[in-house]
Parts: C-alpha cells; structure tokens; sequence
C-alpha cells in the first residue's frame, strides 16, 4: 500500500496489529463482491478500506471521508456499496450507534437507562455528558479532556439476557 505524502488525508498504512486482520477481512470481502458479478474497481475499493480502516456512523461519514481520497465519488456511490457489503453480510448498519451530545447539548431524553430492578432514568444530554464524564474521570481515563463522541455497539454474545 502507497503512502501519498502531501496529503495526509490519502492512505494511510495501518498500523501492523491490525493490518492482517483487515487484509484478510478485505480480500474475503472482495471474494464475495466477485461471486455476486461485482466488478472491483478503484472506488469500490477505497470505500472498502475506509469502512476497515476507521469508525465511520453513517454512509455520510465514509462519504466524506472517500471525497478527500478521490473526489469523483458520489453518495449515490457510497449508498450503494453499503447496501451491497450490508447485504452479503461484511457490515452490518445496525450496529453502528454514534452518541455525540456536548456539555451545552439542552436535548431532553437523549438516553434511558434501565436497572435491573427496572428502575429506568431518562437522562437529558447535557445529564449523560456530566455522567459519562465522572465515570471516566473516576476510573482514571481523562483528566481535562472534554467528550468529543461516544460509539456504542449491541453486545454480540450469545447469552440471551446480556
């Protein structure tokens, strides 16, 4: 893989944990495009490594992202090819939840919790932010920084009541 160095936006080299792991995932991708009649081309291909390679929310995300490395791709094209990899089974949409409320956010109702008493908490934004902060600050994970984003995925295990 090529390193274009003028612009840092280009690929980039992951980095060599989790290089195989995506290369593999790539090329089995790639192999399912191919057993349902789908040429691979150029753009497909880089929309395949963004989606690998970062944690993209939503087809506008991996959009904009694509936009910076080749500007002729289209949302019609992204739409697309995430309905593909959706529908042979390499993403899945469902499981991708991005949670991005600010300390000034005045969104009421932005999460419930729910015990398992069934107490349940609905808990305005600028609420979780203060809860999610205290929470990190306590267990020692950030000191000054303030919440940019939260991504949240399903539990995949297989135990019903997890």
């Amino acid at each position: 893989m090529t390193v274009d160095r003028t612009n840092p936006e280009k690929r980039k080299i992951p980095d060599s944990r989790s290089y195989h792991r995506t290369r593999m995932q790539r090329e089995m991708i790639i192999d399912s495009l191919r057993e349902r009649g789908c040429r691979i081309t150029k753009q497909r291909l880089t929309l395949i490594d963004i989606i690998l390679e970062n944690e993209c929310s939503s087809c506008k995300d991996i959009f904009y992202k694509a936009v910076k490395i080749d500007n002729q791709i289209g949302t019609a094209t992204v739409y697309r090819m995430v309905n593909v990899l959706e529908e042979i089974g390499a993403i899945s949409r469902k499981n991708m939840y991005k949670v991005s409320y600010s300390e000034h956010c005045v969104m009421e109702d932005a999460c419930v919790v729910v015990l398992e008493d069934d107490t349940t908490y609905h808990l305005s934004a600028k609420k979780w932010n203060s809860v999610i902060q205290a929470g990190l600050s306590i267990c020692g994970y950030m000191t000054n920084q303030k919440i940019k984003s939260i991504t949240i995925k399903p539990c995949e295990c297989e135990k019903a009541e997890c």
